[in-house]
């Protein structure tokens, strides 16, 4: 008798080790199904907490910088205070000047907390520019209308289109909320190179579109990143 006890209970042992063995080997596996013995307690499986997203900080007033114009960073500032809950970082946004003709380095990247400007060429569109004069006449958020939209964006996620590597964007006010729709972007272009000032003394044309130098394109996307806005008017 005490034989028989001995070896059942070995049984018993080599079975949970069996089943061990197997649930232990299934886990490492994605999307294994793992058994579980009818009568063990299961053990509660902690719930992790989704972290709220943050809001971005709020940002200081402050004078505009001396090369930029003081009355588009004005409505530049403020439309950073109306869309708050939209742009996460607020450490730096960008200006485009389109009261300057495409020849200026009109894309301006300014450091919110130093006052430092960074600035570039910047296309627009077609439809803005009927007779291509290499200026800005006006803009429009109608599908098809091939012009810059006016307003505040926040830049999204990056992907990789018929331009290259590009950045979409979503417009935050009523004179730009298409832009998702009309595929409204950031890329670069042959047309935006510095070759075209010298033969032409003006950059191509886009549909719309924010085309840059394509030499100048990581420098955009390292110092606009997501989640940052965009200001584009005439004043």
């Amino acid at each position: 008798m005490q034989d028989e006890a001995v070896r059942s209970r070995r049984a018993v042992l080599k079975a949970a080790g069996g089943l061990a063995g197997l649930v232990l080997a299934q886990g490492c596996t994605k999307n294994a199904i793992v058994p579980v013995a009818q009568n063990l307690p299961v053990a509660p499986v902690p719930q992790r907490l989704a972290s709220a997203p943050l809001p971005a900080a709020p940002v200081k007033k402050m004078l505009a910088p001396p090369t930029v114009n003081a009355g588009l960073f004005e409505r530049a500032h403020a439309a950073l205070q109306r869309h708050g809950n939209m742009v996460r970082k607020t450490d730096r946004i960008a200006i485009a000047d389109f009261a300057l003709d495409s020849a200026h380095p009109r894309f301006q990247f300014i450091d919110m907390h130093s006052g430092v400007v960074s600035a570039m060429r910047v296309s627009h569109g077609s439809g803005s520019d009927p007779r291509h004069r290499g200026m800005l006449d006006r803009f429009s958020n109608v599908p098809d209308s091939n012009a810059t939209s006016e307003g505040a964006f926040v830049t999204e996620n990056y992907y990789v289109g018929k331009h290259g590597r590009s950045q979409r964007l979503v417009g935050l006010d009523h004179t730009n909320d298409n832009a998702l729709m009309r595929a409204i972007v950031i890329h670069g272009a042959w047309y935006a190179n510095p070759e075209m000032i010298a033969q032409h003394g003006k950059l191509g044309r886009s549909q719309g579109c924010f085309a840059v130098a394509e030499g100048d394109l990581a420098r955009v996307f390292d110092l606009i990143g997501e989640g940052r806005m965009i200001y584009a008017a005439k004043v």
